[in-house]
């Protein structure tokens, strides 16, 4: 039995989740099973259906209710709840012995008060020992440093948006 590992992929940078999407293609190529599950992210992006073609499970976010911080109460109450469904699914999912599990953007979610960190701290130290678990995001709490076996910052030095260019379709979604 192998001993499963936590990764974080953090930082500002872009990249997070392309490297998650990376080890998630790497493990279907050699018969893992793979759950990838996003959290706050509701536009369809690229990666979504290669993942899907591959055999991945993918759970995500289906409310559209926009950024965070636009979100008057209710929606945030709304998108709160959906969060904790997500990592709920993920629970339930795991009793069909998912080999990787990619929790894309949970920090986000904990960050921005959509999912409790307390729910997320449990579900770390409770996964199954020979689960594989990749966490990404931004400023990830001590506890979660600590508990990680991988930590790799993805640091933003320059970007197109800060010009003002959009994300584009196949290459940022």
């Amino acid at each position: 039995m192998m001993t499963g590992l936590i990764h974080l992929y953090i930082g500002d940078g872009k990249g997070k989740t392309t490297a998650a999407v990376g080890l998630s293609v790497r493990a279907v190529g050699r018969d893992k099973q793979v759950l990838f599950a996003q959290f706050l992210k509701t536009s369809i992006t690229g990666e979504l259906g290669s993942l899907e073609k591959l055999g991945v499970m993918v759970i995500r976010s289906t409310l559209v209710l926009g950024f965070t911080h636009q979100m008057d109460k209710e929606a945030k109450g709304r998108c709160r709840a959906e969060q904790g469904q997500i990592l709920g699914r993920i629970r339930e999912a795991l009793e069909g012995e998912a080999d990787l599990v990619v929790l894309d953007e949970v920090l986000d979610a904990v960050n921005t008060g959509m999912l409790d960190e307390e729910d997320l701290r449990s579900f770390v130290e409770t996964k199954p020992p020979e689960l594989e678990l990749v966490l990404t995001g931004r400023n990830p709490p001590a506890w979660l440093l600590d508990a990680a076996d991988y930590v790799s910052e993805i640091k933003k030095l320059k970007h197109p948006y800060d010009r003002g260019i959009p994300a584009r379709v196949g290459i940022e979604r």
